[in-house]
């Protein structure tokens, strides 16, 4: 018997993944990305302040390819018809020639006013260079006002990605005071919702404020986002944060090439999926081989859920079990939603705090020095496990 042929659009943690495991199950498996590389944003955060070149944190997709047995085509998808069971590529190709598609390309982002004049830490991977290339340069000055901060999505709390900006000011922040240059440079990090980091849990955010605290790190919540200008940002009260810097990671909605399908989208343009990452379609003679997961699908579940990529990971391997027990005729399906969780290692330079949330406990553990070493550990470990080096450990 021919194996089954299944199509994954994404080269992220989602897409990857899914790959992976898709072909432990024996299926045969293409990959579609428009980067030749998986990114590994969690580590990136140590690109602007050069303790990590670029090549560290990415893996070459060809050597995934040749690690797991899956094809890969690099080039941008331009279109998806659920209707018609394909896929158009920028080169103009139609794909059509699978028996399963698995969405995973990702999020777009929303778009405030004078948004180009920002950064992010997880934009686009080559946005992690011109912050380094920023951040040298005010080095370079001997003083400066630097900005750093996150957006929030009204119709979709799970969107808003603020974990590595605070990631990355404690960084920069330990990076100046090893200069003996701290004092030329105010740090400021922004967000429009009173409580950034609530999510995480009462404890963390009380920690996260003392340590703004003890950093000297001045805080600007609370106060909606009306635009960004070169010089600094501009808030509804009519105020202005001044800036020669700004990074800012704005907050998620659906892709714009899936916004553009006839997949099921949710107020933020998200997919629609079942808890076992099937997309739901109300017409009945819609197809039912496509699955979406990771930034791509809309995260069900409780108020402080967050999209993370170990939640996208869980997706994936659920997703390739379910493939593979959908075709045997079985109905034990794995769901996503009994796996939600925020983890988080959250770095600061010269340490870490270990933080964790579920539906029934939140709780954060300092870990000063060897935290930071840990979060580095698992950058490797997550390139040599991804490429089969070393065994993988369950949970990571």
């Amino acid at each position: 018997m021919d194996m089954k042929k299944v199509l994954v659009l994404g080269g992220g943690f989602a897409g990857v993944e899914a790959a992976i495991y898709l072909r432990k199950e024996k299926y045969e498996v293409t990959l579609v990305s428009e980067r030749d590389y998986f990114f590994i944003f969690p580590t990136s955060i140590w690109i602007p302040t050069r303790e990590m070149e670029f090549k560290d944190v990415s893996i070459n997709l060809e050597d995934l390819k040749k690690a797991h047995g899956f094809s890969v085509i690099i080039d941008r998808v331009t279109k998806i018809s659920a209707k018609n069971n394909s896929v158009t590529l920028n080169n103009g190709s139609v794909l059509d020639d699978y028996d399963y598609l698995v969405v995973a390309m990702g999020a777009g982002k929303l778009k405030p006013k004078g948004v180009e004049h920002t950064l992010s830490i997880c934009g686009a991977p080559q946005q992690s260079l011109l912050i380094r290339d920023e951040l040298d340069r005010l080095i370079e000055k001997g003083s400066g006002k630097l900005a750093f901060g996150f957006g929030g999505n009204p119709n979709d709390s799970s969107a808003v990605r603020g974990g590595p900006g605070f990631e990355l000011i404690f960084n920069v922040h330990h990076l100046l005071k090893k200069k003996g240059i701290r004092d030329n440079y105010e740090l400021t990090f922004f967000a429009p919702m009173a409580e950034p980091g609530k999510k995480m849990g009462p404890k963390s955010l009380k920690m996260m404020d003392k340590y703004f605290d003890r950093l000297g790190i001045k805080k600007q919540f609370g106060k909606k986002i009306t635009g960004f200008e070169k010089d600094g940002v501009r808030f509804e009260d009519g105020s202005k944060l001044e800036s020669d810097f700004t990074m800012f990671i704005p907050a998620g909605n659906g892709h714009d090439v899936i916004r553009e399908s006839d997949l099921p989208l949710s107020e933020s343009f998200f997919v629609e999926t079942d808890d076992f990452s099937n997309v739901i379609f109300k017409e009945d003679d819609m197809p039912t081989n496509i699955y979406a997961i990771g930034d791509t699908a809309k995260l069900e579940g409780f108020d402080w859920r967050a999209k993370q990529g170990h939640v996208a990971e869980v997706m994936a391997r659920n997703l390739a079990f379910n493939i593979k027990e959908r075709d045997k005729g079985g109905v034990k399906f794995k769901g996503y939603k009994d796996h939600l969780n925020i983890l988080c290692v959250m770095d600061s330079g010269d340490g870490a705090a270990f933080i964790y949330r579920d539906n029934k406990r939140a709780f954060s553990i300092p870990m000063p020095i060897f935290g930071h070493w840990l979060k580095k550990g698992w950058g490797t470990y997550c390139r040599l496990s991804k490429l089969g080096k070393i065994p993988r450990i369950p949970g990571m």
